[in-house]
């Protein structure tokens, strides 16, 4: 048994799968996010390990014979999180985490006092990637920063509890800003600007190489063997790209999460940071890919549902769908910055609006038009990858692909062909279980098998003609209402 662990935002994921990958048993126990001031959000590790033991316990009673025969354990998490722990290898304050804003003035600190900062690193100073956080931690709570003698990811946290290990692997050290992400390796230089130095950083392994093995005080509790390996495991969208099998360049994702992202493996190292767009490590040796990520995803829709008093996501999708095409053309654009924004602006101070609001609309109008604001972002992220060409196609993952008519907005937006795998709501975990299973020795082509697919959606012409006029006013919005 492979035993993969995803420590999401919202909640942590476990999903143990046998050697035929046959899924045995799933468990999940839920995370809240704390915002004690506009654009922060934090949480305390400790309620990972909390939420972890809480997850493990339900999967030990569902499945306690597979439960057993771990031999293996994959890690995925949320990415850029600042961990910071003192000499005794203490936690010194709660994770500052990817969606969190503060940092904006020191990203433009870190680019004047680097030159070669996006060349190394293949990205460009963003407030939700690590290493602008430590220069905030600087400034604003010297004392403690003083105190710093390890620095550590959210997943790569849970590893030091887990093994005793300080180690991270390549694709969630590239969300750093601290990677030279062609070279895979820790760049001095860019370290040296955060005031911080290697001895107080991880030692860095592959994905799916092993890291460590299980603590045997953390095997015992659990009621495992001690020689349970931990792999390196991967940043979340990586390992979602593991899940799903895709290894190959040109192979991708749209991910419509909390947080929107479309991920692309390239066939090597490929930078274009202007525009926001990411271009880190996999998680897999010897290869790269290129993400966009959009701040406020399926969040937004949620965000929605508690607005308007409805009593779930899908309720708020089965009215809209019911909205004919005249209707969609006349419901208010909407744009879906509640949280800022990264590819394609790099800003943490945009603001999400409505536009076009008149006395006739009502909940099934704002409902489509959150659905379209959130495909017009991903459009966003789509055209600043360089991407656009006739014959692409993208799986299509999280909690928002689950509606049909979202799902078939996007691959309009995008003019892509989009397969929904079947049951992909855990495909992150299943990675990090993939990755276990290639850290005990698996080949990458046997462990990262395709999945099944759903079903698939095709470009629809005559919602594209619409869709390009509604488009064409959202990306004049931004410029006219959100600050520079």
């Amino acid at each position: 048994m492979f035993l993969g662990i995803d420590l999401g935002t919202s909640s942590v994921k476990l999903l143990l799968m046998d050697e035929a990958q046959a899924v045995c048993a799933q468990a999940e126990a839920p995370l809240t996010v704390q915002n004690p001031q506009p654009t922060w959000s934090e949480q305390h590790p400790a309620d990972w390990w909390q939420a972890l033991e809480l997850a493990v316990q339900k999967m030990r009673e569902h499945a306690p014979h597979a439960w057993r025969q771990i031999r293996a354990i994959g890690l995925s998490g949320q990415m850029h999180g600042a961990v910071v722990l003192d000499e005794q290898r203490q936690v010194l304050r709660p994770a500052i985490l990817w969606n969190d804003g503060r940092s904006e003035k020191q990203c433009q600190d870190l680019e004047c006092a680097v030159q070669a900062l996006r060349r190394t690193t293949g990205n460009m100073a963003m407030p939700g990637l690590t290493a602008p956080k430590l220069l905030w931690l600087r400034e604003h709570e010297p004392e403690r920063f003083k105190r710093i003698q390890l620095v550590l990811l959210p997943k790569d946290w849970l590893r030091l509890q887990l093994t005793g290990d300080a180690v991270s692997d390549m694709s969630d050290a590239s969300g750093t800003l601290w990677l030279n992400v062609a070279r895979r390796c820790w760049s001095e230089p860019m370290l040296a600007a955060c005031g911080l130095s290697m001895r107080q950083m991880p030692r860095l392994v592959e994905g799916s190489e092993c890291s460590g093995v299980l603590l045997p005080a953390v095997a015992r509790a659990w009621g495992l063997g001690t020689d349970v390996a931990v792999a390196g495991g991967a940043g979340d969208n990586a390992a979602s790209a593991v899940g799903l099998g895709l290894v190959e360049p040109g192979e991708g994702f749209v991910s419509l999460g909390t947080s929107g992202v479309i991920f692309s493996l390239s066939d090597g190292y490929h930078s274009a940071p202007d525009l926001a767009v990411h271009a880190f490590a996999h998680a897999l040796p010897r290869r790269w890919h290129q993400m966009s990520v959009m701040l406020s995803a399926a969040s937004s829709l949620s965000w929605l549902t508690q607005l308007v008093g409805a009593q779930s996501e899908r309720e708020l999708e089965q009215v809209a769908a019911k909205l004919s095409s005249k209707e969609r053309s006349q419901a208010p654009i909407f744009l879906p910055y509640l949280s800022g924004e990264r590819t394609p602006h790099n800003n943490p101070h945009a603001t999400g609006s409505f536009v076009g609001l008149c006395i006739t609309h009502r909940a099934a109008d704002l409902a489509y038009a959150v659905m379209e604001g959130v495909s017009f972002g991903l459009r966003d992220g789509w055209s600043a990858m360089g991407q656009g060409q006739d014959d692409a196609t993208l799986a299509l993952i999280g909690g928002g692909a689950r509606s049909d008519m979202w799902a078939q907005l996007i691959a309009s937006n995008l003019n892509v062909t989009l397969k929904r795998p079947v049951d992909a709501s855990a495909v992150a975990a299943l990675g990090a279980a993939r990755l276990g299973m290639m850290a005990c020795g698996a080949p990458t082509d046997v462990a990262c098998q395709p999945l099944q697919i759903e079903k698939v959606f095709q470009p629809l012409a005559e919602q594209q003609a619409m869709l390009a006029t509604r488009y064409a006013q959202f990306r004049a919005l931004y410029p006219a209402t959100c600050p520079s």
